[in-house]
């Protein structure tokens, strides 16, 4: 009898550590998946980034780059990516790569001048193999 009292109890803990949880994920995760719609950004099952252009049903179609798209099944979609918001102004994100500015009085005067050692910091320049001169494309 006690023997049955014990499997009973590690079958519930097992349930609510184990099973309960990992259901509430898919219900979350199928939730996500059916509330997506034109113009979400989503991450295909394949590892695939794209946006939604049109969804037929259990169909939808996935703009992968400009003027190159992909029909595929909802199930296809392993999430919706919320959108970039700016962390100031907490606005959308614009695609523009920001410019790195270097202030030219920070650079060592003996690199401006084309002295190699200033530029590695002691580190040695690989040799290439038709000569003894270090390649430009070759330095670490």
């Amino acid at each position: 009898m006690q023997f049955l009292i014990i499997m009973v109890l590690m079958l519930g803990v097992m349930y609510v550590l184990m099973i309960r949880p990992q259901r509430q994920r898919q219900a979350q995760q199928q939730s996500m998946i059916d509330n997506a719609g034109v113009g979400d950004d989503v991450l295909t099952t394949g590892g695939i980034y794209g946006t939604i252009t049109q969804i037929e049903g259990d169909d939808v179609v996935v703009e992968l780059a400009p003027s190159l798209t992909v029909h595929m099944t909802r199930r296809g979609i392993a999430a919706v990516l919320p959108p970039e918001e700016d962390e100031e102004d907490g606005e959308l994100e614009d695609e523009e790569d920001d410019a790195v500015v270097v202030d030219e009085d920070s650079i060592p005067e003996a690199s401006m001048n084309g002295d190699e050692s200033a530029v590695t910091d002691g580190e040695e320049a690989v040799r290439t193999a038709v000569g003894d001169t270090p390649a430009e494309d070759d330095r670490r």
